[in-house]
């Protein structure tokens, strides 16, 4: 019975050790079992998205192209292509924002399911190249955290939206910290921009933290160009 018991302590022990490690770690970084989920979605998005790449418009799209002027006219219709095609939980561009270290798959979609697989793009706001404000969601401590660093970006930082149709460049103009129902954030505005949100404080879903950023600039790609 004394080794029975032994044993068991040793047992309760172990994974005693094992909850503070794991609350430690989210603590300095983010839930690692989450984040391993998130990492393995990601290399999936990125082989679809690189998939798409290879081939952004239909043959019917191609044609319509090949019939509008260079530049705006053709991103705004990619653009809107895209949107109209996109599933919940397909992969739909990439966000890089060099100053903290982000570099994830866009998923479409901002439901539970899909911000767990990475940032969400709000279905009721335009993709980049279309007019008005385009809004991403993401975590901030679980599922990768790809928006735990949201608050360390200053006005001037660089964001980039890498899309199948064209690349796309933001800066940072301000942040701000609203009520969870402050839906005004994804508003369209006077010029097109880019709005990250996530929930705030860390391990909290009080309030939600808002990056707004401003186009500063475009460049089609493939047979947008």
């Amino acid at each position: 019975m004394r080794t029975f018991l032994r044993g068991i302590s040793t047992v309760l022990i172990a994974i005693g050790v094992l909850l503070l490690a794991d609350v430690g770690i989210t603590l300095v970084w983010q839930e690692p079992v989450s984040a391993i989920y998130a990492r393995v979605e990601q290399a999936r998005l990125a082989d679809r998205l690189e998939a798409m790449e290879a081939v952004p418009v239909t043959t019917v799209e191609r044609r319509v192209l090949e019939r509008l002027p260079k530049g705006a006219p053709r991103l705004g219709f990619a653009a809107r292509s895209l949107r109209r095609r996109a599933e919940d939980g397909s992969p739909v561009g990439r966000l890089r924002v060099p100053k903290i270290g982000l570099d994830d798959v866009i998923i479409e979609g901002t439901g539970a399911g899909d911000l767990r697989r990475g940032p969400g793009h709000y279905p009721d706001t335009p993709l980049p190249g279309a007019r008005g404000t385009v809004a991403v969601a993401g975590h901030r401590t679980t599922y990768g955290a790809p928006f735990r660093r949201l608050d360390r970006l200053d006005r001037g930082d660089r964001i980039e939206v890498l899309m199948p149709y064209g690349r796309f460049t933001y800066e940072v103009e301000r942040t701000r910290i609203v009520a969870p129902t402050a839906l005004w954030v994804t508003r369209r505005v006077r010029h097109d921009r880019l709005v990250l949100t996530a929930c705030h404080p860390l391990y909290s879903a009080a309030q939600r933290i808002v990056v707004f950023a401003r186009l500063a600039a475009s460049v089609p790609r493939g047979p947008v160009a």
